[in-house]
């Protein structure tokens, strides 16, 4: 595909070229703003996705022969090509997920920063020395795993690829990427990008199509030798369950029910615009969404009368016209958070703003507004459950060690938040806090390219982003030498 159009019809990148799927299926990516065809992408079947491991089979061995430095030349360079072409590739991916285009943007700007921080890392990948009895010793070495396979979802095609495929290239790997039917075209034109800085053919590999089908037989491919996979626990668990029948190894990033904690003596001033922007960016469809906020009862009435007021500012609408908010991915999950409502209703929270299906002038998309729920409390399914939408549970404590236990009362782990002046308090909270990451005064939604990331408990295991995820691509090699006194 260009990277400056969205093409009639895409096709699939295997060993270096766009090539049809050999069944000549098809499936239609529509735009969330407008709910009509946006282009038609071409369906890989088995014989498509054993292609692509074939083809990274062949090159992967030349590729891990390539000197440290010279893979992280090549990184550098697709860091700048990503740059030059930041414009373009915010606007396919604005298109295609329905963020808006400042989302977008920024988007285009992780992924290069992906491509350059592990570029400056490829050659500081280093082995240790152990010294045994006497004279004898032992090294290690990390080497690249072989073929891994990649499965991403369509909340951040562009971003979640790059994250990927960079830390995969620079240990040495080559890669069968599979992204959501959704969302497939900016990992298409990241492709593309590789080749064109001088990746050589075979080395990445991009597979669009169903997930029960390509996704499926990715998942369960003996060729494969590692699996990384971002979506949701169910399909989580299908992904481990095909693997752990090749003893394949495994790195999950699954989902979230992200809390932020608001002590007494927060600043509401300062906590509001960071908890709205917490829950809207992507229209809360991120794993690491802020949609949960645990406040003291003292400050309960003042945050969501500050909440409400910012929820009911948010503007929504279409991608490309740069609103606050824009739609969901599909009419599906579309109804998939409406339904969640109702069930808040029943469960016996009270709906405060938003929640209705919005309807955007002169646009038939999947559009909602954000929704602020109080009067729930922990065993609601709205406190416990990811929506993945732009719904928001308020629920009341009466001191730290109640916020904590109300925090930790969840089966996901990912990230939180404290909102506190108190440092003590802060570090406190954040020591106990059972999850990934933790943001005081503050709220990263994933956090910055240097930051190891991913969850406790269902959440997932494993760790991407940072000097950590190098770990999650290699294995380790000891050679141990049992040194002898020269003889006389």
């Amino acid at each position: 595909m260009s990277v400056a159009t969205v093409e009639d019809r895409t096709d699939l990148y295997i060993a270096g070229a766009r090539r049809p799927a050999r069944s000549g299926e098809r499936f239609e990516d529509r735009d969330p703003a407008t709910g009509l065809r946006l282009t038609e992408v071409a369906a890989a079947g088995h014989e498509d996705v054993q292609a692509a491991i074939d083809a990274a089979r062949a090159a992967q061995p030349g590729w891990a022969r390539v000197p440290p430095r010279e893979r992280g030349a090549l990184l550098t360079e697709v860091a700048r090509r990503i740059r030059g072409v930041a414009d373009d590739l915010a606007r396919v991916e604005s298109t295609d997920t329905g963020k808006p285009l400042s989302q977008a943007r920024a988007d285009v700007e992780v992924a290069a920063q992906y491509f350059a921080f592990y570029g400056g890392a490829a050659d500081k990948v280093y082995g240790d020395t152990i010294p045994l009895d006497g004279d004898d010793f032992a090294v290690t070495f990390r080497e690249p795993l072989g073929v891994v396979a990649q499965i991403i979802p369509w909340n951040y095609p562009l971003q979640i690829g790059a994250r990927s495929l960079a830390v995969a290239l620079l240990a040495g790997n080559a890669t069968v990427l599979k992204p959501a039917e959704e969302a497939p075209l900016t990992p298409l034109a990241l492709a593309e990008l590789l080749a064109g800085a001088g990746l050589p053919p075979g080395v990445v590999n991009v597979v669009p199509g169903l997930g029960e089908v390509a996704g499926a037989y990715l998942a369960a491919s003996d060729d494969i030798d590692h699996i990384t996979f971002t979506g949701g626990a169910e399909t989580g668990r299908l992904v481990m369950a095909a693997a752990a029948r090749n003893l394949k190894p495994v790195t999950m990033e699954l989902g979230g029910k992200s809390p932020s904690v608001v002590l007494a003596d927060a600043d509401l001033s300062r906590a509001v615009p960071v908890i709205t922007k917490a829950l809207i960016q992507n229209t809360g469809q991120t794993c690491s969404a802020g949609t949960r906020v645990v406040v003291h009862a003292s400050r309960h009435d003042e945050l969501v009368d500050r909440l409400a007021e910012a929820f009911a500012a948010v503007r929504v609408g279409r991608g490309l016209d740069d609103p606050d908010m824009g739609p969901l991915i599909s009419a599906a999950q579309r109804e998939r958070v409406l339904s969640y409502l109702d069930v808040g209703r029943e469960e016996g929270s009270r709906m405060v703003t938003g929640g209705d299906g919005r309807r955007v002038e002169g646009l038939d998309g999947y559009f909602v507004a954000p929704a602020l729920l109080t009067d729930v409390t922990p065993e609601m399914r709205v406190a416990r459950e990811e929506i993945f939408g732009p719904v928001l549970s308020v629920l009341a404590v009466d001191d730290d060690d109640e916020a904590l236990r109300t925090a930790n009362d969840s089966p996901f782990g990912l990230i939180a938040a404290v909102w506190t002046s108190d440092v003590d308090r802060a570090l406190w909270l954040a020591r106990n806090l059972q999850c990934g990451q933790v943001y005081v005064n503050s709220y990263g939604a994933g956090g910055g390219v240097p930051l190891p990331f991913g969850g406790y408990k269902r959440s997932g295991f494993g760790r991407e982003k940072g000097l950590e995820a190098i770990m999650e691509y290699t294995q380790v090699k000891t050679i141990a030498f049992d040194v002898r006194a020269p003889r006389e």
